[in-house]
């Protein structure tokens, strides 16, 4: 039986996500863990040693070792710890956001195209199966309502709760709906620093559909729930207990049925029945594989077979261009304060 050569990776920056990256790419049969980089040597020596491979504090020496690469440093950083990679052909992913700004995103992008290297962003929500559910069902958005709180981590004080946490919901809006922005208005409240904290997004599409988009890092519990509205299919789904209810058209033409038989008007009339009886809800199941390694899994595979990636550079720029007018939306909000 042939066996596929492991691809050699490595690992840039060891904080809360580099550390899974290490772990996952250490387990993967289709790669191997060659080194893990970090400024800070002593943590760095800490992951290598637990899962056999070398420790750097500088990226230079690493470039040649490798086929590919994850970049979890902080944001301000992806830039130029990508384009030495990017340069020397090496496909990377980087973690989300793809940058901090615009113009360096639009860098990033313009790099992998020049190089031809496959480049894929970190939105490890793509992979969370609440959300392949949802794509699966192949329905066109006319609503979507999502919903991202929790407490303040202070893991990412340097930006606000746009980059940091709505960042998730603008991805996975934009691939649903597949369509450009069209008009942003928003809302947000610094508390705790100089960056928004609370922010509510409203963004109208090209085709029509609307999303409505709350953040916050003010509260007491955590919730990550989403909700999509079309003509195929009512969605209700909570990302972080990864449970959902879907009432689907098609499942539910019993109910226009009798209201043709009884002569109906409008299914108004048929209010004082049972609703849970006269209407088809379907909990919808979910596998239980960990995000971060299908979505490492899928990048590896878009390095074998040099494809576009699911979640491709490009894709995060376009969030980080629609985060940025959230941003600059919420900044010229007018305060009527008396």
């Amino acid at each position: 039986m042939s066996t596929v050569t492991p691809l050699r990776a490595a690992v840039v920056g060891v904080g809360h996500m580099g550390r899974h990256h290490v772990r996952i790419y250490s387990e993967l049969a289709e790669t191997k863990l060659v080194a893990v980089v970090d400024a800070n040597l002593e943590r760095a020596n800490e992951y290598a040693r637990k899962f056999a491979a070398q420790a750097f504090a500088d990226i230079e020496p690493v470039i040649d070792q490798v086929d590919l690469v994850s970049i979890a440093v902080p944001t301000v950083a992806h830039l130029q710890t990508a384009k030495p990679f990017i340069e020397a052909g090496k496909a990377v992913l980087i973690e989300k956001p793809l940058a901090g700004n615009v113009e360096e995103g639009r860098r990033i992008v313009d790099l992998a195209e020049k190089h031809g290297v496959v480049v894929q962003v970190g939105h490890t929500e793509r992979f969370n199966p609440v959300v392949r559910a949802i794509n699966k069902m192949g329905i066109r958005p006319r609503f979507i309502e999502s919903q991202r709180v929790s407490p303040f981590t202070f893991r990412s004080a340097d930006v606000g709760v746009v980059m940091d946490m709505m960042i998730h919901d603008i991805d996975i809006v934009l691939s649903l709906t597949g369509q450009p922005v069209a008009q942003v208005e928003a809302v947000g409240v610094s508390v705790l620093g100089p960056h928004e904290d609370i922010a509510n997004a409203r963004l109208t599409f090209a085709d029509g559909c609307v999303a409505n988009l709350t953040g916050s890092r003010l509260a007491l519990k955590t919730e990550r729930r989403i909700r999509v509205f079309s003509e195929q299919a009512y969605l209700s789904l909570d990302y972080q207990k990864k449970t959902g209810v879907a009432i689907k058209k098609d499942a539910n033409l019993d109910v226009l049925k009798i209201a043709r038989e009884q002569n109906l008007e409008n299914l108004a009339q048929l209010a004082g029945g049972d609703y849970s009886k006269l209407v088809k809800i379907e909990p919808l199941s979910f596998t239980d594989e960990e995000p971060l390694r299908a979505e490492l899994l899928a990048f590896v595979e878009a390095v074998r077979t040099n494809s576009r990636p699911v979640v491709s550079a490009r894709d995060g720029l376009d969030a980080v261009e629609t985060a940025d007018k959230i941003v600059r939306s919420i900044k010229e909000h007018n305060w009527k304060l008396s």
